[in-house]
């Protein structure tokens, strides 16, 4: 809506969970940006300061619970940090005219229409791309996988020639995420020879799928087809991790894996290593970082390596909780000013310049 450089974006942002909490924080820190409103799905929240919500002193920015309230508050643009999507909120807002950012399982809109069709019965990116053009507004979704670690893969092929093949990795502990949702989705905790584990991982790991068309499209390739496949880790004894049990035998680590093929193939890949507790069998050797690997002339080994900053207590679990957000949310605050300047309708990260993957020096 607005895209002058004098002014902070206005920005009301959707959920105030953990990835929601950290993201008040980087706002009020953020230069490009003023935060103007909070809606919350909690009934307990609703008229609470969200600044007391995430932590931090009272900000005057009272937690709300109505769309109408996101709409008359005018905001330029609406963040959205839920676990799972809310797309007739999407749909009125952007009729509104207010653009839309999300981290919630949206990148290119491939498995949103194959995997989740709204009620309606039409395609979620038909329903979109209709809001946008009745409102003038724009759709974007990130995050850091899928999001930004498919960008780091694209910009490491610059100098290579001749690529054969494209492979992303997130190889990473996932005990810090603190998400109960969405380990019961794809499965942790249920026993590893549950029939319904395969398939539950499928639905709603399905974005990745998505990350491996994002880079396709930006290699001007055409795939044939993106198959998936997954190995799943036991775990060898009981887990507790206080926030979530993992009985013996259940699901307690996964390597799943989404492959772009052409002519049989595999061009592109996506993979995801995760682990809740090294007590699996089998596991794997996690890294605990993002990594690109290129076959082609010349080849690319690349670790993005994401730490605390100096001075943080690297004992408290909660420190790289908080990292695990930020890293998540930053992509989407960042890329707002350049969301904003972009035209109307569904926009992928193919679309933004450099510059919406740029963070932001301290003020």
């Amino acid at each position: 809506m607005t895209n002058n450089p004098q002014r902070p974006i206005r920005v009301f942002q959707v959920a105030t969970g953990n990835l929601g909490t950290e993201m008040i924080k980087r706002i009020a820190a953020h230069p490009d940006l003023e935060l103007v409103g909070v809606h919350c799905y909690t009934p307990e929240k609703i008229g609470k300061d969200s600044g007391e919500l995430a932590g931090l002193a009272p900000n005057g920015v009272p937690a709300t619970g109505s769309v109408a309230e996101i709409i008359a508050a005018e905001p330029d643009v609406m963040t959205f940090h839920g676990v799972f999507p809310d797309e007739d909120l999407y749909v009125a807002v952007l009729e509104a005219g207010i653009d839309v950012v999300t981290t919630a399982d949206w990148i290119t809109g491939h498995h949103r229409d194959r995997n989740h069709p709204h009620p309606s019965g039409r395609k979620v990116s038909e329903l979109l791309a209709d809001a946008c053009a009745r409102g003038g507004s724009t759709f974007y979704g990130t995050g850091m996988n899928p999001g930004l670690n498919q960008i780091l893969g694209i910009v490491h092929t610059a100098d290579v020639a001749d690529i054969e093949n494209v492979t992303v990795i997130e190889s990473v502990d996932v005990s810090c995420h603190h998400s109960v949702e969405t380990w019961k989705a794809v499965g942790y905790g249920l026993p590893v020879d549950d029939p319904t584990i395969p398939a539950s991982l499928e639905k709603y790991t399905s974005v990745f799928a998505d990350s491996v068309h994002l880079m396709a499209d930006c290699f001007d390739l055409e795939l044939d087809e993106v198959t998936f496949s997954a190995e799943l880790g036991a775990c060898t004894k009981d887990v507790d991790l206080g926030w979530y049990r993992l009985p013996k035998g259940s699901l307690g680590g996964s390597y799943v894996k989404y492959r772009g093929l052409v002519d049989g193939v595999a061009r592109i890949e996506s993979h995801i290593e995760w682990q809740m507790t090294p007590q699996t069998e089998p596991k794997w050797d996690v890294k605990g970082c993002y990594i690109t690997k290129i076959q082609g002339d010349p080849c690319i080994y690349s670790k993005h390596m994401v730490l605390p900053k100096p001075g943080t207590d690297f004992s408290s679990p909660a420190a790289f909780a908080s990292i695990g957000m930020s890293v998540t949310g930053l992509p989407v605050l960042n890329s707002i000013r350049s969301v904003v300047a972009a035209p109307p309708g569904i926009v992928t990260s193919a679309d933004l310049p450099l510059r919406a993957f740029a963070g932001r020096f301290a003020r």
